[in-house]
């Protein structure tokens, strides 16, 4: 077997555990250099908040706050900044400046004392779980045919992927990228004719925050998305926790990837969310992503790696990562409801069993879409 760190043949179990194990912890600590480079270049904007994560600098959000307890905040040296309705869910968010002198932590920390019981989370950022590097054209995937409608909540998607709609909740947006176009690219890919785009990131430094993924899941349900994607990990966040839930209420189901930070990162959300389809990726030998994030559940895997996609140039290029699986389970659910079938029962039908029989933690009740795979 081959070690994936040193490059070295090794036998036996306990060797093969011990390099899988240095593996996850050079993941760990390149994610913790690459939020802290992240957070250091864009520090006029961006700020760690008291879970240490990265968020909108020097702002806060409280849920449904009524009059006294704004006042309360107002008397302590925090100000409104706004008032935001999440249309569609029937979630009402004020808007907080911490005051002057204080950082978001600690702005954090004060304003739970004020407000004992009160829903506050910072504006916390969520991250694309996918890359690739550029290569030759490929050819164009299958006829599409699913016309239930499918949404994505992502950077925005290029001319040359047709979708049905798309909306920016960002400044600048919708503006195509290329995240948002590869993802946009496999959902057209495995069949899906009917495509709404919500773009989160659009020009703004400090965009895929947990307000704009709010507003997007409320419109996106709005307009009678059935299935949302979401190949986007971020921290957990109190205000995207609720307008999740208010989604699944209306009848959405939110499919979500689960990062590629490596097993030994923290839980990702929105994959971790109650009733979220949590997905993983699997190559192209239908082996585990090595740097496959994780949930706190797994609901399936889909192929990740060893697939090709076209970016916002319109150029092919080959694509690794969580966030390439989500959108093809995506498909399948939509698939399985465009029949009037409970999907979770269809959609398992559909999935095939690898490593330990039934469900597992590496890939969770099985392959979707396995012949789900563009090629050059």
């Amino acid at each position: 077997m081959l070690d994936p760190v040193t490059g070295e043949v090794f036998d036996g179990l306990e060797n093969a555990t011990q390099g899988i194990s240095r593996e996850a912890l050079r993941l760990a600590n390149l994610r913790e250099r690459r939020l802290d480079q992240f957070v250091r270049s864009n520090s006029d904007v961006i700020e760690i908040d008291a879970q240490g994560a990265p968020a909108r600098r020097g702002e806060l959000l409280l849920m449904d706050a009524d009059a006294a307890q704004i006042a309360a905040a107002e008397t302590q040296g925090f100000s409104v900044i706004g008032r935001e309705e999440i249309e569609g869910l029937g979630l009402y968010v004020t808007r907080l400046q911490v005051p002057k002198g204080t950082d978001l932590a600690q702005g954090q920390k004060q304003l739970a004392e004020i407000l004992p019981g009160a829903e506050i989370s910072a504006d916390n950022l969520h991250f694309s779980s996918g890359m690739g590097a550029a290569l030759p054209a490929m050819v164009q995937g299958s006829a599409a045919a699913i016309t239930t409608p499918i949404g994505m909540i992502d950077g925005g998607v290029a001319g040359h992927v047709n979708v049905t709609a798309q909306k920016g909740f960002a400044s600048g947006a919708p503006a195509p990228s290329r995240h948002g176009s590869s993802v946009a690219y496999l959902l057209h890919y495995a069949d899906a004719s009917n495509i709404r785009v919500a773009d989160v990131y659009g020009a703004e430094r400090a965009g895929g925050n947990a307000l704009a993924i709010a507003k997007a899941l409320g419109w996106l349900v709005d307009s009678g998305t059935r299935v949302i994607n979401i190949s986007l990990v971020g921290p957990r966040n109190s205000l995207v926790e609720r307008a999740v839930a208010h989604a699944q209420e209306k009848g959405a189901v939110i499919v979500a990837a689960v990062g590629n930070d490596g097993p030994a990162a923290p839980p990702a959300y929105p994959a971790s969310y109650d009733g979220v389809v949590a997905v993983t990726a699997v190559d192209g030998r239908n082996r585990a992503l090595i740097e496959a994030g994780r949930a706190l559940h797994l609901d399936y895997a889909a192929p990740g790696a060893d697939i090709y996609a076209r970016g916002m140039d319109g150029k092919a290029f080959k694509l690794r990562g969580t966030s390439f699986a989500s959108p093809l389970v995506a498909v399948r659910i939509a698939a399985s409801l465009e029949r009037g079938a409970r999907w979770r029962n269809s959609v398992d039908r559909e999935a095939l069993d690898l490593g330990k029989k039934g469900p597992d933690a590496v890939y969770g009740r099985g392959l979707l879409c396995g012949g789900c795979r563009p090629s050059r």
